[in-house]
């Protein structure tokens, strides 16, 4: 079944290589490097109509998927027919269909479109064709976008990395070595590479903001009930303790509040969620920033915290006021985070793998809940005593099924830990927003996952106190950014398991064998000379419900640090971005 999607995508790929190539652009450059706003201009102006601007865009994402694997379903036949009809109704009214008339955009494989398969990366939900749209695809076509291919996610979503057994893996457009980052990796990549205007992507971990950062593009984590989720594919149907939320991605902050106010509060199906639409707001000229480079766990590497520190100090200088304050909490919120999703052994999380293999991110994740709590206990103790790690001592103690009484405590928890973080950060400190990295490394390795999940404690940190977050690329990582004895002896260390897997550890990229010789010859995970040039971008955190104000503060950060090409981010910045890795890796 898996054999016959993945040839049927290769087929159709192959045609529309075919077709495309004997299809003339004027202005593909123009095209690909344009904003949103500025595509529905120029075809309201008559420069461009929807079908040549959508065929530039399929032109780019067969580049895209040739080079990343991010394409799952493709959509071209009917996304031509879409843009043909708004051209023809523009011609006759000379009205637009709505802010995205003629935008290409790109749907993560998890949301529905009437007419092809939504897999999630197993393989029993493919040749299941949805019978209708989801209501976040609804809101864009409705506003004129043109839904043109579904992109890649990692078996059940609920993994860092973008592999899965139908679709294979999708990787990094910087670096084909590295995870374009998930769930949401199609997505990054196709932005990444100027492939689609807006990306609809979904987060309960960080989805949407690991793969944005890995890849140096933009996203917004709202809250729940922003944007109404029906149509949207979960991966643990009928789990309710942590919300997965539905949200735009994007090559540029414009975008993102473009997909941001046509999608929040509007109508959907059952309406089920608040309609609140997008509010305008005012920033006062002085902001008031948190900031930290440490979640309790895993201690930034040396790139992410200086890119926290430069953004620290351009806003400053912009005349800002920045303190740094302690994370206190996501030690205890990673522990409620992991106490509530693993409630049931994973049991429901894996349904769907039925007779798939297992991806091995998922392995080390879901092994706990199949080994009996007497065992699990022992293991804890031995991990505390000899391993001087009580952090992963209480993960393992936490990772097993649990009654249901206890998963009602654990929910309590999370309750109380929300207003908790209300009174340690938001009223304590007073603060317009909190800045930290996305993950304590930039980019990992295919596989470099399958021991450091809770490396994600510093996204999934806002996923169970349900604040609004969105991603900006702030810089790219130098070879300079090393472990230095001055990063070692400072204060901020957490679970000496994890950092030492992430930074001392020897990582065997391949799987072989190795002698000892050869394991003394392995890289750990963070190597900022294999890195080098690679994006990082930063967290940016506001309180529950103020989705419109985070936007704002992303664009304070963005003119404090200077504008999208001074950093080599942006629509159309793609081949200068690749071209100038190439330069540093030379020197």
């Amino acid at each position: 079944m898996a054999a016959a999607k993945r040839a049927f995508r290769i087929q159709q790929l192959e045609k529309e290589a075919k077709l495309s190539a004997n299809i003339a652009i004027p202005d593909r450059a123009a095209i690909l490097r344009s904003t949103a706003g500025e595509i529905v201009s120029n075809i309201e102006r008559g420069t461009w109509t929807a079908s040549q601007v959508l065929e530039a865009f399929i032109a780019q994402s067969l580049v895209a998927h040739t080079a990343t694997n991010c394409i799952t379903e493709v959509l071209f036949e009917d996304a031509r027919a879409r843009a043909k009809q708004l051209d023809a109704e523009f011609k006759v009214a000379g009205r637009l269909k709505g802010p995205l008339h003629g935008v290409p955009i790109s749907v993560k494989d998890q949301y529905d479109i009437e007419g092809y398969d939504t897999t999630i990366g197993f393989t029993a939900c493919a040749h299941k064709p949805a019978q209708t749209t989801a209501d976040f695809v609804r809101a864009m076509v409705d506003a004129g976008a043109v839904p043109f291919v579904k992109t890649n996610v990692p078996q059940t979503m609920y993994s860092y990395e973008c592999n899965n057994p139908i679709w294979g893996r999708t990787t990094n457009p910087y670096d084909a070595a590295y995870t374009s980052g998930g769930s949401s990796g199609g997505e990054a990549c196709m932005l990444a590479l100027d492939a689609s205007v807006i990306g609809l992507g979904s987060d309960i971990a960080g989805s949407l903001r690991i793969p944005a950062s890995y890849c140096g593009v933009y996203s917004l984590k709202p809250g729940v009930g922003r944007v109404s989720d029906y149509g949207a594919k979960e991966s643990f149907p009928g789990f309710d303790g942590i919300k997965s939320v539905c949200g735009p991605m994007a090559r540029c902050i414009d975008d993102l509040e473009l997909a941001c106010r046509v999608s929040f509060g509007a109508s959907g199906a059952y309406n089920d969620h608040p309609p609140l639409p997008f509010r305008d707001v005012t920033l006062p000229k002085k902001l008031r920033f948190g900031y930290y480079t440490s979640d309790g766990i895993m201690k930034g590497s040396p790139a992410c915290i200086r890119a926290v520190n430069e953004t620290i100090e351009a806003l400053k200088l912009a005349g800002h006021e920045c303190i740094e304050v302690e994370q206190s909490l996501s030690v205890e919120i990673a522990k409620i985070f992991l106490a509530i999703t693993s409630a049931d052994g994973y049991k429901t999380l894996l349904r769907g793998v039925g007779s798939d293999p297992l991806d091995p991110s998922l392995g080390v994740l879901t092994f706990g809940p199949k080994v009996p709590q007497l065992f699990r206990n022992a293991a804890a103790g031995a991990v505390h005593t000899w391993m001087g790690d009580p952090i992963m001592a209480d993960v393992l103690r936490l990772s097993g099924s649990k009654t249901v009484e206890a998963y009602h405590a654990a929910c309590l928890q999370r309750n109380e830990i929300k207003k908790l973080f209300y009174d340690e950060f938001w009223n304590k400190h007073n603060l317009d927003g909190i800045i930290t990295y996305v993950h304590a490394s930039p980019q990992i390795l295919h596989g470099g996952s399958n021991m450091l999940s809770m490396m994600s404690t510093s996204t999934l940190t806002y996923n169970l106190v349900d604040l609004p977050c969105g991603v900006v690329p702030v810089t790219h990582v130098k070879a300079t950014d090393v472990l230095t004895d001055e990063w070692r002896s400072a204060p901020g260390h957490g679970s000496s398991m994890c950092e030492g897997e992430l930074y001392d550890k020897g990582f065997n990229t391949d799987g072989k064998a190795k002698t000892k010789a050869e394991l003394k010859e392995l890289k750990p995970l963070y190597d900022p000379a294999a890195m080098e040039g690679m994006p990082i971008g930063l967290q940016i955190v506001g309180r529950r419900w103020e989705e419109e104000k985070v936007l704002g503060l992303m664009r304070v950060v963005e003119g404090a640090l200077g504008g999208l090409r001074e950093r080599r981010f942006g629509p159309g910045t793609w081949e200068e971005r690749l071209e100038n890795r190439k330069r540093e890796r030379t020197v």
